[in-house]
C-alpha cells in the first residue's frame, strides 16, 4: 500500500514538472489572459466541477469537468487541436493535469492560468 501511494505521489510531482517543460504548455498570469480576451475570442475551459463553475467563472468560459474523466476526454477530443486553449481551475492543480492530458492528445497551444480562478478574482 505504501508503495502505491509513493508511486502515485511521484507521478503527480513529476507530472507537474513536465507541464512546465512541454513546449505546447504555457503558464500565463491573469493579466496575460485578460489581454488575450481583449484581442481575440479565445477558447477558455474551466475544468472545475459544475458546482464550482456555477459559483462564478470567467466570462464565456466553457465548463468541462476534469474530474469526470470519460466525459472530459470525449469533449476535449472533439475540439480543434490547432486552436489555442486556455485552461483554469480553482488554484492551478487540475488545470495543470488537464494541460498535460491535452498535450498528450496532440494539442499545440495550451495556456494554463497560473493560480487559477483564485488569482483571477484578486
Amino acid at each position: 500500500m505504501k508503495n502505491i501511494l509513493l508511486i502515485a505521489l511521484m507521478t503527480v510531482c513529476f507530472g507537474t514538472l513536465n507541464a512546465q517543460k512541454t513546449s505546447s504548455i504555457h503558464l500565463i498570469d491573469p493579466a496575460a489572459l485578460r489581454l488575450a480576451i481583449e484581442k481575440t475570442s479565445p477558447l477558455i475551459i474551466d475544468v472545475r466541477t459544475p458546482e464550482e463553475y456555477n459559483g462564478g467563472h470567467i466570462a464565456h468560459a466553457v465548463n468541462i469537468d476534469f474530474l469526470a474523466q470519460d466525459s472530459f476526454v470525449q469533449k476535449i477530443a472533439a475540439l480543434d487541436k490547432a486552436q489555442s486553449v486556455y485552461l483554469y481551475c480553482r488554484s492551478g492543480n487540475r488545470s495543470g493535469k488537464a494541460a498535460l492530458q491535452l498535450d498528450s492528445l496532440g494539442f499545440k497551444h495550451i495556456y494554463d492560468l497560473e493560480g487559477g480562478y483564485t488569482e483571477w478574482q484578486e
